[in-house]
């Protein structure tokens, strides 16, 4: 996925100025897509140059003039183009993992620590979500439409924390077993 979709995206929903933008990928948006502020707003340049989106400057006093940026028909039909083609499954690139495959380098009690550490991180982040749900979703179903997609990716957001918390469980036991041996 480009970050020139996930702009489009957040615009749709309501036009936003850049740091608007940027505070949304801080936040909700960032869940499942980073980006810095200075690649929020060199992607608004170029769509803003492909006609994708239009941008309206406002005045502010005692302070540059405000771009609130607004999906054009070319951007809503270009977006629509883009939901409906498939998705290949996201290829993964985690540091964590890349550093368990070479976990055998140094002690596996490095390496156990290590993993209780993430399993932490990832309690943590599952409890955020957890909270958002219990905040935001209690009733799902009756919910505007826009929010009951927004729920079914925090549904992922869950699921995905859940995977981590059981795999930590899983490897940390299976480095018991071998620490047996």
């Amino acid at each position: 996925m480009s970050l020139a979709y996930a702009l489009l995206v957040s615009l749709v929903q309501e036009p936003k100025s850049g740091y608007d933008l940027a505070k949304q990928f801080d936040g909700s948006v960032g869940f499942f897509w980073q980006a810095t502020h200075q690649q929020i707003y060199r992607e608004l340049t170029k769509l803003e140059q492909q006609s994708l989106i239009s941008a309206e400057a406002i005045a502010q006093e005692g302070k540059p003039d405000k771009k609130i940026f607004s999906v054009t028909d070319l951007g809503l039909s270009h977006l629509k183009i883009w939901l409906l083609q498939s998705s290949d499954v996201a290829s993964v690139k985690d540091e964590f993992l890349l550093k368990i495959y070479a976990g055998y380098l140094i002690p596996e009690e490095v390496i156990a620590q290590k993993i209780k550490d993430h399993r932490q991180l990832h309690q943590q982040q599952l409890e955020i979500y957890q909270a958002i749900e219990r905040n935001f979703f209690n009733h799902p179903e009756k919910c505007n439409i826009e929010s009951r997609f927004a729920y079914l990716t925090l549904r992922r957001g869950i699921n995905f924390e859940k995977g981590w918390l059981d795999w930590c469980d899983e490897v940390l036991s299976i480095l018991i077993t071998w620490q047996a041996l």
